[in-house]
């Protein structure tokens, strides 16, 4: 299965209504991918706005230490993301030190 762009995906809607991409004139979500696969979105952005997202990953973590890890976090008053985050930071500090 292709990977549909944006733009495309947005164009969606449209295809509900006339069949045909607005951007690849593709007239299924299969064409849609393929004609992705071969383009870049920049060669047709032309007023799209620049838009931030935060990236979020899991590490899996035996129950045990997360259960330590949880009261230590709780004991500064703080997430269990802030204090992994901190600790992750001193840990690399302390390697390129």
């Amino acid at each position: 299965m292709s990977f549909v762009r944006c733009a495309d995906y947005l164009a969606l809607e449209l295809m509900a209504e006339n069949r045909l991409s607005t951007i690849s004139k593709a007239d299924s979500d299969e064409k849609i991918g393929e004609f992705w696969d071969t383009h870049d979105f920049t060669e047709f952005d032309t007023n799209a706005p620049d838009v931030e997202f935060e990236v979020i990953s899991t590490v899996p973590v035996q129950s045990e230490l997360l259960n330590e890890i949880e009261a230590q976090a709780a004991k500064r008053g703080v997430k269990v993301e802030t204090l992994v985050n901190q600790w992750l930071q001193q840990k690399l500090d302390e390697e390129a030190a």
